[in-house]
């Protein structure tokens, strides 16, 4: 997996002058912005992203990150996350091809330049679902991301739901519990996000965060960017 991510980054690093480059910490790329989606886990994030594919099917590509977790049942390689061992993340992360990474429950989580190049190379607009250090990261690169906030109903709500769902020990809760308050309070601090959506009511949710995808596309399409909405 790792020496793939290596040959898919230099391969990119090579291409035309109009496909999406990489320069230490520094990224730039042509086409739309990239779309980050933050939230605590359990805030919805999912059934926003799913509903906005079917929408746009041919505008959106999901950037998939890597873990060193291991699978939850009904998760697939290379389509819900990159399932690889922790040495050889770490390796990949000692070599520069994330553009940001963190660490939660002992598990390590990124978004490696290849999975992000390969969305900008067909022309898509790269969609990220990232955490809190992550977004502080790539707002530290030049992709100048729209930058969008999933608020939960509340706590306890988040709480309800991640019981549900029936994959978590008493001790992984606690900790993304945790997790999330530090979230919600970066998430709704002024100036953090272009946009919180309050996920309070998933209809209402959805037609707002389309509704706010739609116009900074449309902007950014009456500006001369090649943005594809169908």
């Amino acid at each position: 997996m790792i020496s793939f991510l290596f040959i898919v980054n230099r391969a990119l690093s090579s291409s035309s002058n109009t496909a999406a480059t990489l320069t230490g910490k520094k990224m730039s790329a042509a086409g739309p912005r990239p779309l980050v989606l933050c939230g605590p886990s359990g805030s919805g994030k999912s059934t926003l992203l799913k509903r906005l594919f079917a929408d746009f099917p041919n505008t959106f590509g999901f950037s998939i990150s890597h873990t060193t977790r291991k699978p939850r049942q009904g998760e697939e390689h290379a389509v819900h996350y990159y399932f690889v061992e922790r040495p050889e993340m770490e390796a990949a992360i000692a070599g520069n091809e994330f553009i940001e990474t963190a660490e939660f429950s002992g598990n390590l989580y990124g978004t490696s330049k290849a999975a992000v190049r390969e969305i900008q190379a067909q022309g898509r607009v790269c969609i990220l679902d990232i955490e809190q250090k992550g977004v502080e990261q790539i707002r530290r690169t030049d992709l100048n991301p729209i930058l969008i906030f999933n608020n939960p109903p509340s706590i306890e709500e988040l709480e309800r739901r991640l019981r549900l769902r029936g994959s978590e020990t008493e001790e992984s809760l606690r900790k993304r519990l945790n997790a999330a308050q530090v979230e919600l309070d970066y998430g709704l601090t002024e100036g953090n996000f272009h946009k919180i959506i309050n996920n309070v009511d998933i209809d209402v949710a959805y037609q707002e965060f389309r509704d706010f995808v739609v116009k900074e596309l449309t902007e950014q399409a009456n500006q001369g960017v090649p943005v594809i909405l169908n």
